[in-house]
């Protein structure tokens, strides 16, 4: 039997938010938020509210991005017969449940062009696969309560905690997904374990990148510069602008303005996720001009042609010259030790030029100015200290 409505499919996908009447009782629901989900208003026949009135509920059918209109149609049929037969649909109708997998994998499709990149979108995805879908994957998504979540969280809370906290994110993601699509109506059970501290406090252990000292830098330098090989340039330039790797190795000729001396490296390859300006030295200009005549997309060109070099290229280096104990991003670290103990730079201008985030949100607000001319006489003075052990 075909089913018909005020309703189309058109329109179920442009409705701006409301509630919007399909006929017989079925509505579509949108959420200021653009959420979707169906609602079916049924009367129950011989049954009475608190008020002695007829009995009159709204029943969830669901979200529309994944039931159908022709779908909540027919359920809206099957809880309109029961209603009439007397029979309250919150007791007898069966659901068709998805589990917590299948909202998990949808929820990470729709997420797809808010991530940062490709990366960050594998392991949101791969922390639940890991660590979620073997214990409740298959369970239906309005089952999952507390003792399913610790089931998931506590052996791993203490060993990896870190990787334990953004599960628990990523679960009540999914869980706060599902409810807004009608399948849950019970509060979201890691808030619930959370506001509880059901779990033990785990005291997060700082990870220190291990740095070379800034005294050291001037003679590791000159053995630097006596390299001719692309990563032993890469290295050079990354210790003099205290970038991150992937920043330095990811640097395209278009991000240089050489006349105005000046690195623009954009957002989406920052990880603060902020456009990043970096005043370029001599000493920066000496290593990146010559590679100019190499018509490359890249600075510093891999081994493939118009392609970066690899992230291990510049530590392995750091091996093959007998540098143990320092990693490349421990160069930032150094930097930050000499600004401090040696320039006395204020710490505004050295936390900018490593590109941190410096203050409070408010603070922020009002400080919308980069200090890049402050922060270009501090990298001219680093730039000076490194090289001057340089013969």
């Amino acid at each position: 039997m075909t089913l018909s409505g005020k309703l189309t499919k058109k329109l179920v996908e442009n409705l701006s938010a409301g509630r919007h009447g399909d006929g017989n009782g079925l509505c579509l629901v949108v959420d200021p938020s653009g959420a979707r989900r169906w609602i079916v208003r049924v009367v129950v026949k011989g049954q009475k509210n608190k008020k002695g009135a007829p009995l009159r509920a709204d029943f969830g059918l669901g979200g529309a991005d994944i039931v159908t209109l022709n779908q909540a149609r027919e359920r809206a049929l099957e809880y309109r017969r029961m209603a009439k037969q007397g029979l309250n649909p919150r007791f007898n109708v069966r659901q068709e449940m998805p589990t917590f997998e299948e909202v998990a994998q949808q929820v990470h499709i729709d997420r797809m062009p808010t991530w940062k990149n490709a990366k960050h979108g594998a392991q949101w995805i791969n922390t639940l696969r890991d660590y979620a879908f073997p214990k409740i994957g298959r369970m239906p998504i309005d089952r999952i309560d507390q003792p399913e979540v610790m089931m998931c969280l506590a052996p791993i809370w203490t060993q990896k905690h870190e990787t334990a906290r953004r599960l628990s994110q990523r679960i009540k993601i999914v869980l706060d997904v599902a409810k807004s699509k009608g399948f849950r109506s019970r509060e979201n059970p890691v808030t619930a374990i959370k506001d509880a501290q059901v779990l033990p406090k785990v005291k997060a252990k700082p990870r220190h990148h291990m740095a070379m000292r800034w005294q050291d830098v001037p003679a590791f330098y000159a053995d630097l510069k006596a390299k001719k090989s692309m990563s032993a340039k890469a290295l050079m330039f990354t210790c003099l602008t205290g970038a991150r790797t992937g920043e330095a190795l990811g640097l395209r000729w278009e991000e240089l303005d050489l006349e105005i001396r000046l690195w623009t490296c954009p957002a989406e390859r920052m990880k603060s996720g902020e456009e990043h300006r970096v005043p370029l030295t001599d000493e920066m200009l000496a290593i990146i001009e010559p590679l100019e005549a190499m018509g490359s997309k890249y600075v510093f060109e891999g081994q493939k042609r118009h392609h970066p070099m690899s992230n291990m290229s510049m530590l392995m280096l750091l091996r093959r010259m007998n540098v143990e104990g320092v990693t490349v991003h421990g160069f930032r670290s150094t930097f930050r030790d000499w600004a401090a103990e040696e320039a006395n730079a204020p710490r505004e201008v050295a936390e900018k030029s490593l590109a941190h985030t410096v203050g409070s949100d408010v603070e922020r607000a009002y400080a919308r100015s980069d200090l890049l001319e402050k922060r270009r006489e501090l990298m001219c003075m680093w730039s000076q200290f490194v090289t001057s052990r340089r013969n």
